[in-house]
């Protein structure tokens, strides 16, 4: 999963991607994209790993996308350049800033930041939608092409985000290509001063970030940074020491799965323990193709144990003694933390 962070100039974006990834990209360098991936924590991925002994265990990534900014708090506007690097991401984390910042003109407000991202988004949308509206029209195209950028139309009109439109009310087949960005999953960062660190999401932000229908989370970059530098041993007293249960990582991580709905499903044995990343929903057979599309082609059946029924027995062996082992066909609606062996042949 690709995710990338924008904001405004002196937001502290790139200090927060610095926290996540544990990378050091100076602060303030403009120019291209900067990637960086991190290790997605799983208690079970270990539990598992110590009981096979693998030569190899892959835990599931996230990748962060560090956008240039283009835009400054004297200037609202994204370039062309901006919004296409915007576009190629799969998912937006909206940085905002919420301290004290001498390099900026004018206090911190970060419900007036949030809307002017909004808003950026909703014209960029407009413009290709009207677009491609008008062109379905004049060459008579696909009824339900022209059905779908109609309500697109209208819900932008009401300055409403794509992505509160369910797949019920709109088919998104027809959004493929197009880089819609208030269909983009949005996450939105509160970025702030050491000294407020635990300080709960005022009220009417958490609330305006519901109704965009994206999810919400804050931090101290300039902390969460420092953490991301020590020991993994010193981190878990430093955290208490400022009152936070877990890192920004962690809750940052705990929070796109849940907005982007992704689960993980198992692959073990003794040459790898693995987890692979696939949205909620996902059936067998196409979980099978994050494999390897041979995998989704010739699938025959897959083996799964759920992960709780494996620790309870301990082994592959047991589990399929005790009559816990499910064979399941293409349909199967994989559930997080099935451990799955795929029966394939092509």
């Amino acid at each position: 999963m690709k995710i990338g962070l924008v904001g405004f100039a002196g937001s502290g974006k790139t200090t927060v991607f610095n926290a996540m990834t544990g990378l050091d990209v100076p602060v303030g360098f403009g120019g291209e994209v900067r990637l960086g991936s991190v290790r997605v924590p799983d208690a079970r991925i270990d539990a598992l790993s110590r009981i096979f002994s693998p030569k190899k265990t892959t835990y599931a990534e996230m990748s962060f996308c560090d956008v240039p900014g283009e835009h400054g708090s004297d200037k609202r506007g994204l370039s062309p350049r901006g919004l296409q690097q915007i576009r190629d991401q799969e998912a937006l984390c909206l940085v905002i800033r919420d301290f004290d910042n001498p390099a900026v003109e004018g206090e911190a407000n970060p419900l007036a930041d949030l809307e002017s991202f909004h808003t950026e988004c909703i014209f960029a949308d407009m413009e290709i939608i009207e677009k491609r509206l008008a062109r379905a029209k004049k060459e008579r195209g696909d009824a339900g092409e022209i059905a779908a950028f109609e309500l697109m139309t209208s819900v932008l009109e009401k300055e409403r985000a794509i992505r509160t439109l369910s797949d019920a009310e709109l088919d998104r087949k027809y959004l493929k290509g197009f880089g819609i960005l208030s269909d983009r999953p949005l996450l939105v960062a509160v970025n702030r001063g050491e000294d407020r660190a635990v300080e709960p999401m005022p009220d009417d932000l958490s609330a305006r970030i519901a109704e965009l229908d994206a999810a919400g989370l804050t931090l101290s970059a300039s902390i969460e940074s420092e953490i991301a530098g020590m020991d993994p041993a010193d981190q878990k007293d430093f955290l208490a020491d400022l009152g936070l249960s877990e890192s920004a990582l962690a809750r940052f991580i705990r929070t796109a799965y849940g907005l982007l709905d992704l689960i993980s499903y198992f692959t073990v044995g003794k040459d790898e323990v693995r987890a692979w990343t696939i949205r909620k929903g996902f059936n067998a057979r196409k979980a099978a193709g994050r494999i390897h599309s041979d995998l989704e082609r010739g699938f025959i059946r897959a083996e799964v144990t759920p992960y709780e029924v494996f620790i309870e027995f301990g082994s592959e062996v047991a589990v399929k003694d005790a009559g816990k082992l499910q064979v399941e066909g293409k349909e199967y609606i994989v559930q997080d933390g099935d451990i799955m062996n795929v029966r394939f042949n092509v």
